[in-house]
């Protein structure tokens, strides 16, 4: 099975005053083992780390500009 990758931009609704939540949990509710969700936001969305981490993501987390920090999330595999 092919890895799959799927990205997400939410600092757009952020800045908007939108929460991205549903939006994140629809976008990883398809994901398979090893899959990988990129998530960029503009900020370290603490609280969102421990919620995919009880999904079976790990996650790094890197910091491109200003009010711009890329996650990858990585979709545990079934034999891990």
């Amino acid at each position: 099975m092919e890895r799959r990758i799927i990205e997400l931009d939410v600092r757009d609704d952020i800045n908007n005053k939108l929460e991205p939540f549903q939006k994140i949990m629809e976008a990883i509710s398809s994901l398979n083992g090893n899959d990988i969700f990129i998530l960029h936001a503009p900020f370290k969305p603490v609280p969102l780390y421990a919620v995919l981490k009880a999904k079976g993501f790990s996650h790094e987390t890197e910091e491109l500009g200003k009010k711009h920090f890329r996650i990858v999330f990585t979709k545990k595999g079934d034999d891990e």
